[in-house]
C-alpha cells in the first residue's frame, strides 16, 4: 500500500539520511506557473533543517539564469540554492572528453551562449567535430539536415536528454525524445551518449558538484521512468510525489519503484 505505516517509516528514514534535495520542478514544485500547495514555506522548512536545495530538470531549452529569474519570480529561490539542468552536465561532459572539439549544437540562442560561456567551442556544421542534440524550441529543417549528416557521417553524436514531451497544458509537444527518434530514422544511429535522467552523466556530474556521497542525495520528482529511474541509476534515495504526472494507480504499477511517496512534496515538513 502507498501510504502505509511501512511508507511512513521509509519516507522518514529518506529525510534523515538526505542533505541534499534533487528536485525536478513541473510537476513536483509547481504546475507551470502555479506553486503546488504552501510550497514557499515547505521548501523555506527545508533549507532552515541545515538541508540544501538543487533545481534539477532535463529541460535545455532554457538557461540556468533563465531559470533562476523563473524561481526568483515565483519566489521559491533561496540563499544557496541552485539550478543544475540537463545542459548543464553536456557542457561538463563535452569538457571532460571532448575538450577543445568544435561541436554543433542544435538548441536555442541561449543555451549556445551557456555552452560558450561554459568552454565549448560553438561551430558551424561544415567545422565541427561533435554533433550535440538539445531541446530547440527554435528547431528548422536545416538545422535537421546539418546534425543529420554529421550523425550520418559518424562524427560523435550527444543528446541533452530523453525525454519525449514537454510537459505542458493541452497537447504535449515533442521534445528531444521525439527528435532523437527522427534522426534515428533518417540517419541510423542513436545519441552515443544521452546527458540527463534517468541516465548517469547528469548523476555523476551533479555527486561531482557537491562533493557527496549518492547516500546523501535525494531525487525528488513526478516521472517514474526519468526522475525515480535516474535516483535508482544513480544509488539517490528516491521519493515519487504525486502532484504532477503520475497518479496512485501508476505508482503501484510502475517498475521504477521509489523508496518512498508522497502526495506532494509538502508532506516532507512533519519529518524535517
Amino acid at each position: 500500500m502507498l501510504f502505509s505505516a511501512e511508507n511512513e517509516r521509509a519516507l522518514k528514514n529518506l529525510v534523515k539520511q538526505t542533505k541534499v534535495f534533487l528536485l525536478d520542478m513541473d510537476g513536483t514544485v509547481y504546475i507551470e506557473n502555479e506553486l503546488i500547495g504552501d510550497m514557499k514555506n515547505t521548501l523555506a522548512s527545508i533549507r532552515s533543517s541545515g538541508r540544501r536545495l538543487v533545481y534539477f530538470t532535463n529541460n535545455s531549452s532554457k538557461t540556468v539564469a533563465e531559470y533562476e529569474a523563473k524561481l526568483k519570480k515565483l519566489g521559491i529561490f533561496g540563499e544557496g540554492d541552485f539550478v543544475y539542468t540537463s545542459g548543464t552536465a553536456t557542457i561538463e561532459f563535452l569538457n571532460e572528453h571532448y575538450a577543445g572539439k568544435r561541436v554543433y549544437l542544435v538548441g536555442t540562442e541561449g543555451l549556445k551562449g551557456e555552452f560558450a560561456a561554459g568552454g565549448v567551442q560553438i561551430s558551424s556544421a561544415d567545422e565541427a567535430e561533435v554533433a550535440v542534440l538539445a531541446y530547440d524550441t527554435t528547431l528548422t529543417f536545416e538545422k535537421l539536415t546539418e546534425i543529420n549528416r554529421l550523425i550520418a557521417e559518424g562524427k560523435p553524436y550527444i543528446a541533452t536528454h530523453p525525454d519525449a514531451v514537454c510537459p505542458a497544458k493541452g497537447v504535449f509537444p515533442p521534445d528531444v525524445g521525439s527528435f532523437i527518434q527522427l534522426l534515428k530514422c533518417s540517419s541510423g544511429r542513436e545519441p552515443d551518449i544521452i546527458c540527463g535522467k534517468p541516465y548517469t552523466v547528469m548523476g555523476d556530474c551533479i555527486k561531482r558538484r557537491l562533493a557527496l556521497p549518492a547516500s546523501a542525495i535525494a531525487m525528488a520528482g513526478d516521472r517514474p521512468h526519468t526522475d525515480i529511474r535516474f535516483g535508482n541509476n544513480n544509488g539517490f534515495h528516491t521519493l515519487l510525489v504525486l502532484s504532477g504526472e503520475t497518479d496512485a494507480a501508476l505508482a503501484e504499477r510502475t517498475p521504477d519503484r521509489a523508496e518512498a511517496v508522497a502526495q506532494s512534496l509538502n508532506d516532507l515538513v512533519k519529518y524535517l
